[in-house]
């Protein structure tokens, strides 16, 4: 695990060349005067260096004579780790997380300096820690009034993240380790919840039972809030209240999935609480998944990014034509996007530390590529809300087909396979038969 970090240090270093790079550790969360939320590390903090403490610079100095990796932590302090936690320290620092010299986090202005004063750029992502942007700003300004007198120092604050997406974008075999065991936790409460909801339950009830699965095999907890949307709800792409009581007929939409040593696993299916799908259920269902198929067939080395939504939206629209929900020409109704009345997200997003994990879709005009081990989310989607209205010269929508929200949704990797893609979420089932309780 630490060669793991140690080797995202060093492709860094190789990038930064004769900079300086500094990450700030994410700030502590207080919530209702003095009780804290569970700390989650900043996620360029955490790939960088896997410490998960609070108030902590990692410096990353490729040019300086002895220390390469140098970390600025809370000491230890046995009254402090007391009441919240134990603490690496400034040995911990150094013995466990690898760095070259580590010092007390009181220490900064005294020590930071030195690590500075011959690099350019600085790279650093302003935003993230308030504390910290001041800090580094008043280094960064203070070398500035000085450079007359070296002639060295940082002239530039870049942005450091712009350096870690590229890295992070393409998955480690330590990663994809990880990610594969937040999904097969993930794919088995997906499949409990399955078999145990039927009508008379409440949303909050399969939330329980969703998440109970998720620390109870070693996970963090929910990679995000979880959904859990019957009836109408399921029309509501980010619904969360989770309180309404499942009803006979009711589709049931979850999106679900755990976060296991910070990467995270990204599930939706949707089925009927009642066991078979209505007809217009089904033949919405049966246009989401043969969108589904159609866009993951697009995941392949080299093809670009927006082949996979294309492929979605064509397919999409194409049904809803056939259905009567739109009127007119393919390419000119997804020219002037009618289709999103019934589905306005995106396909999907790249998976990683974060969810909505960090990466470039397109420089310009000009889409990124695929390539082998990124890992990605496909997950389109077809939501007719009660209150639902067509777009500006669209036919009204029938009342059987409001209120149906339907989203499939498979984590894959892009892989040297024939087919170019691996579906690692295979383990859910989402075939209408699948689909339907016997």
């Amino acid at each position: 695990m630490s060669a793991e970090f140690a080797q995202r240090r060093q492709q860094l270093m190789e990038k930064i060349g004769t900079g300086v790079g500094i990450f700030c550790s994410a700030p502590s969360a207080i919530h209702h005067r003095d009780v804290t939320h569970v700390y989650r590390q900043d996620s360029d903090f955490y790939y960088l260096t896997g410490f998960s403490e609070p108030d902590t610079i990692a410096v990353i100095a490729p040019n300086h004579e002895e220390h390469k990796f140098i970390l600025f932590v809370r000491p230890r302090d046995r009254n402090a780790e007391t009441w919240s936690g134990y603490r690496a320290g400034v040995e911990g620092a150094q013995e466990q997380y690898g760095a070259d010299i580590a010092y007390p986090i009181g220490e900064l202005d005294e020590k930071l300096p030195q690590y500075l004063q011959k690099a350019d750029p600085l790279y650093y992502s302003l935003g993230r820690n308030e504390y910290f942007d001041r800090k580094i700003l008043q280094h960064y300004q203070a070398l500035m009034a000085t450079y007359h007198k070296r002639g060295t120092g940082p002239t530039a604050i870049a942005e450091a993240s712009l350096l870690i997406a590229p890295m992070r974008l393409r998955k480690s075999d330590y990663e994809l380790e990880l990610l594969r065991k937040a999904i097969a936790i993930s794919a088995e409460s997906h499949n409990r919840a399955f078999r145990s909801a039927t009508p008379g339950m409440y949303e909050y009830e399969i939330q329980a039972q969703i998440e109970n699965d998720f620390r109870r095999n070693g996970a963090l907890g929910p990679a995000y809030p979880s959904i859990v949307a019957a009836g109408k709800n399921s029309c509501v792409l980010h619904y969360v209240e989770n309180n309404r009581q499942l009803q006979a007929g009711d589709l049931l939409l979850i999106d679900a999935g755990c976060s296991y040593e910070y990467y995270n696993a990204d599930i939706t299916r949707t089925f009927p609480v009642s066991g078979k799908f209505t007809p217009e259920q089904k033949t919405i269902y049966e246009l989401v998944l043969e969108a589904q198929l159609a866009a993951i067939a697009q995941v392949k080395p080299g093809n670009p990014y927006n082949a996979i939504h294309d492929a979605s939206v064509k397919v999409i629209t194409e049904g809803l034509v056939e259905l009567g929900l739109l009127q007119g020409s393919i390419e000119e109704l997804i020219k002037e996007e009618k289709y999103k009345p019934f589905f306005m997200h995106r396909t999907g997003h790249w998976l990683g530390i974060d969810v909505h994990d960090t990466g470039v879709y397109q420089y310009g005009e000009t889409w990124q590529n695929l390539e082998k081990d990124m890992v990605l989310t496909i997950e389109p989607g077809i939501y007719i809300a009660p209150d639902a209205t067509p777009a500006e010269g669209q036919p009204e929508i029938p009342d059987i087909w409001k209120g149906i929200g339907i989203r499939i949704e498979d984590d894959v990797r892009v892989s040297d396979r024939a087919e170019g893609h691996e579906i690692l979420t295979s383990a859910v089932p989402k075939s209408v038969a699948a689909m339907e309780k016997a």
